[in-house]
């Protein structure tokens, strides 16, 4: 499966980074209101099989968004908070290094 990168080029979709940057956020928070690895690992299943039901190469977007909601399905809102607090912190990061 392939995924369309925010420059538009495709890549081949890779499931390690997902179980990576949940467990970045998971790390981020409290030990008591962590998530097992067992859910980070459901979780990022989840999220691929999501992105194959589409039917077309999801967007790194659409990717993270799907994430953030498989997060917070499970009860895990600190983690999703640290989460989407990174996503906006790479984001004004991008912008601010643009050309524009």
């Amino acid at each position: 499966m392939k995924i369309i990168k925010r420059n538009g080029a495709e890549a081949v979709f890779d499931i390690d980074k997902i179980v990576m940057a949940v467990t970045k956020a998971n790390d981020a928070v409290e030990e008591k209101v962590r998530m097992t690895p067992l859910q980070i690992e459901r979780i990022s299943q989840s999220v691929q099989i999501a992105c194959e039901e589409m039917g077309r190469s999801p967007s790194v977007e659409e990717i993270q968004d799907l994430v953030e909601d498989e997060i917070m399905q499970t009860g895990a809102f600190e983690v999703a908070r640290k989460y989407i607090t990174y996503r906006y912190v790479q984001s004004l990061k991008r912008q601010t290094n643009t050309t524009d």
